[in-house]
């Protein structure tokens, strides 16, 4: 929604908008909310559509006020990720709180790189970038890129401002070849929908036959990279708990299929918690099976 029609001009507005207090961004992530869902009414049919499906069980009444929680998340983590631009370190460790990252540090001291999975739950990109402040070793983020080039850069600056390394998803096994001396940590948001043509791994999500990318698994089985599931609960405007999960460590012992299953029950156990904190106006579930 930001990234449509961006232009230069637009790039400076929202490095000024950063620029404000929380406070501030708070009371305009009110007006944006009622602004998305009473008056553009941005993608409400695609959101109802969505919580209608996954939770069948929920009467219209419960729908709708999910619906709500949700736009008013959406308009604070748009103000959230524009901040993004001009914060400090020290603000961004004060905003994300991790437990269980010594898990990971006792797998760099001992040499090794470990993957990392999460959904697009919360604020992952300011997640993302306290990851890299709170380790020793390089933090890996795969991504898809972005049309819009001026958007692309203006994310691409904000996201690797502390370190972090951003690869696209199709250069991942150069990326792995690059870094395969030194202690990494490879993070995937791997709850994103695959194109039509890799759409050939369904399994059910949320109630629905649903798409998966197999990149985390197939990475995992070649290594044997220790997987851990990274949780993450919103506080507050602005602020989050991480909590490190182990997820598979010794992927030589799956069957097919298996992590990529056990990646979408951690996040749909997620999910029905507080539903409101998952993206939920993304076009998920645009493939069905053949």
């Amino acid at each position: 929604m930001i990234k449509r029609g961006i232009t230069h001009v637009g790039v400076f507005f929202l490095y000024l908008i950063s620029l404000l207090p929380l406070r501030i961004l708070f009371i305009f992530s009110r007006l944006l909310y009622y602004l998305l869902y009473y008056v553009i009414r941005y993608r409400k049919k695609v959101v109802r559509t969505n919580l209608t499906n996954a939770f069948p069980e929920k009467s219209v009444k419960e729908i709708l006020s999910i619906e709500k929680k949700y736009f008013k998340y959406l308009a604070e983590l748009i103000f959230e990720i524009i901040e993004l631009a001009t914060i400090s370190k020290a603000e961004t460790l004060k905003r994300v709180r991790f437990t269980g990252l010594e898990q990971i540090e006792n797998r760099f001291q001992k040499g090794e790189s470990i993957l990392a999975c999460t959904g697009h739950y919360g604020n992952w990109e300011l997640g993302t970038l306290a990851l890299g402040l709170n380790l020793s070793g390089k933090t890996i983020v795969i991504y898809k890129p972005i049309n819009n080039r001026i958007f692309e850069a203006w994310f691409d600056k904000l996201r690797t401002k502390f370190g972090n390394v951003f690869v696209a998803m199709r250069q991942t096994l150069r990326c792995m070849a690059t870094y395969k001396n030194e202690p990494s940590l490879l993070c995937f948001a791997s709850d994103q929908s695959p194109v039509r043509e890799e759409s050939k791994y369904f399994l059910n999500f949320l109630n629905q036959p649903t798409a998966a990318l197999l990149g985390v698994e197939k990475i995992a089985k070649s290594t044997n990279r220790a997987i851990y599931y990274f949780k993450v609960t919103p506080v507050k405007m602005g602020y989050y708990d991480v909590e490190v999960l182990p997820m598979c460590l010794d992927p030589s012992k799956t069957v097919d299929g298996e992590i990529t299953n056990l990646h979408f029950h951690f996040l749909e156990n997620i999910i029905k918690d507080k539903p409101q904190y998952w993206l939920w106006s993304h076009k998920r579930w645009k493939f069905k099976p053949e």
